[in-house]
């Protein structure tokens, strides 16, 4: 095909770091004019280093960049930027107190102001949002909206999407999906980065699929399917949809009443939340991250006092307790922050295995001395289960990529044997191969009798594991059904602020 053909031309593309990591390894991509085109791939596949090459963030090792049928080397991003390339992060980089009007100007000279063209171009893409409304106050679906109309003010040619809908409510998604399809049809072409293999089978025109730094394989969306795409991203045969048999529920373990808890900045981030987990059942909340999930999950497992409101633990009232004590009466906590609370970055590999566990398990002999023999067979055992990418065991945790980390929260986390398992964003940056494990475990366990509090901002993630999923939305319980009981319609207006009477008109 003429080079004429594609917008953008990335040919046998190296990237290897300073400590030695080869993160790409000769890859050819080519985006046509007018697509969507996606970019899926495990954890650590590639993904998002060639498109930080692409908007200038970063410089390749060796390979040829191609733009509008010219050569180019990018110093920066704004070279890219002057050549109708931009880059949309996952997580956006706006200032909280400027309006979205001012931070979609931030940067630009007064020349370059010009509030009729922007309203001309959220007219013409479809992307509407609140301008003089500060983006603090903003929900984090709008703030995603705002870095794109940013990036269309500037006059891309080419717009790079990070996982764009990881904060949107299903609503939202279908919105952005409508306008990305009315950009793709004006000219514009689109880059799609998301593990969300449904998402890219609905957005996109053709799909890259990356693994281990290299090109698995390219797909017309049209001719492909979810298995394929699964197969090219980890070499071997994944079930996306996990097997859940009916099953009786035992006992409440868990029990919570009237709980009110406050934020970090004073705010009633959970409002009057009840609800009970029984033994054998996954109880799932879905919502938009930031709507109170992180402080009722704290709370749970003791990181948080409640402000008032009841927590019985396997019969037992929990409020005041501290998190070591509620480990110890059997409580697993996957937290959603890895980094932060999940492990120690400067110790090693197996020394985070066991945190928490040394003093069981046989995993210390009298006087405290390491069983060093059990500890490194239980180690390894755990490394191999959970796919753990890492030199050694020896390794420190900081060297692990990100997906890896959080395999090693989660594979320390389900191994304690525990009655609950307080699961926050178990998969988020797990390939599709450890989500699948993760997924398949969670399931295990309820079906072993434990009890699951999972919360997820994936909504086919709680619809497929939970038995009973409850709607969160600034603190409260918009309501709690069963999956199958309601669309995704219902849910996603549910997401949004609807309760569950509202919604079914009663």
């Amino acid at each position: 095909m003429s080079s004429r053909e594609f917008i953008v031309e990335m040919l046998d593309i190296w990237k290897t770091y300073p400590d030695g990591v080869r993160a790409l390894e000769g890859v050819d991509l080519r985006l046509r004019w007018g697509e969507i085109h996606g970019l899926l791939g495990e954890n650590g596949a590639g993904k998002t280093t060639l498109m930080r090459i692409l908007s200038g963030l970063i410089k390749p090792s060796r390979g040829t960049i191609i733009v509008n049928g010219r050569k180019v080397f990018f110093k920066n991003s704004s070279e890219a930027l002057s050549l109708g390339i931009g880059m949309v992060h996952q997580h956006p980089a706006l200032v909280p107190v400027f309006t979205a009007r001012e931070n979609i100007y931030l940067g630009l000279k007064s020349s370059q102001i010009d509030d009729a063209r922007l309203e001309e171009v959220m007219r013409n893409s479809g992307l509407t949002v609140p301008l003089d409304v500060k983006v603090e106050d903003l929900s984090l679906g709008l703030r995603q909206k705002v870095e794109i109309i940013k990036m269309l003010y500037r006059g891309v040619d080419v717009l790079i999407l990070d996982e764009p809908t990881t904060n949107m409510t299903p609503i939202e998604t279908e919105e952005l999906f409508r306008s990305l399809v009315k950009l793709r049809n004006d000219g514009k072409t689109i880059v799609f980065i998301s593990h969300k293999l449904k998402e890219v089978l609905q957005v996109t025109d053709r799909i890259t699929v990356l693994r281990k730094g290299r090109v698995a394989g390219e797909v017309e969306t049209g001719k492909t399917t979810p298995g394929e795409l699964a197969r090219l991203m980890v070499g071997r045969e994944v079930f996306l949809k996990i097997e859940k048999k009916p099953r009786e529920v035992g006992k409440p373990i868990l029990e919570v009443e009237d709980l009110w808890v406050k934020g970090d900045l004073g705010q009633d981030a959970v409002r009057g939340v009840t609800f009970k987990i029984h033994e054998g059942e996954i109880f799932g909340i879905a919502g938009v991250e930031g709507n109170g999930q992180v402080e009722l999950v704290e709370a749970v497992s003791g990181l948080r006092k409640p402000l008032k409101g009841r927590i019985v633990f396997n019969g037992v009232e929990v409020r005041e307790a501290n998190p070591l004590l509620l480990y110890s009466k059997g409580l697993a906590h996957i937290p959603e922050d890895r980094q932060k609370m999940g492990l120690i970055l400067e110790m090693s590999l197996w020394e985070n295995s066991i945190l928490g566990l040394h003093k069981t398990g046989g995993f210390a002999k009298k006087l405290g001395v390491f069983n060093y023999e059990r500890i490194f067979s239980y180690v390894s055992r755990i490394v191999r289960e959970f796919e753990i990418v890492a030199p050694s065991i020896s390794t420190p945790a900081r060297s692990l990529s990100g997906g890896n980390q959080q395999k090693l929260v989660a594979a320390r986390e389900i191994s304690k044997n525990p009655l609950l398992i307080v699961a926050n964003q178990p998969t988020r940056g797990l390939d599709v191969a450890a989500t699948e494990y993760i997924r398949k475990l969670l399931v295990q366990l309820r079906d072993e009798g434990k009890a699951v509090l999972l919360v997820s901002s994936d909504l086919d993630e709680i619809l497929d594991l939970s038995d009973r999923v409850a709607v969160m939305y600034k603190g409260e319980f918009m309501g709690v059904v069963k999956p199958g009981e309601v669309g995704i319609k219902e849910l996603g207006l549910m997401i949004g602020g609807y309760k569950l009477s509202e919604v079914r008109g009663q």
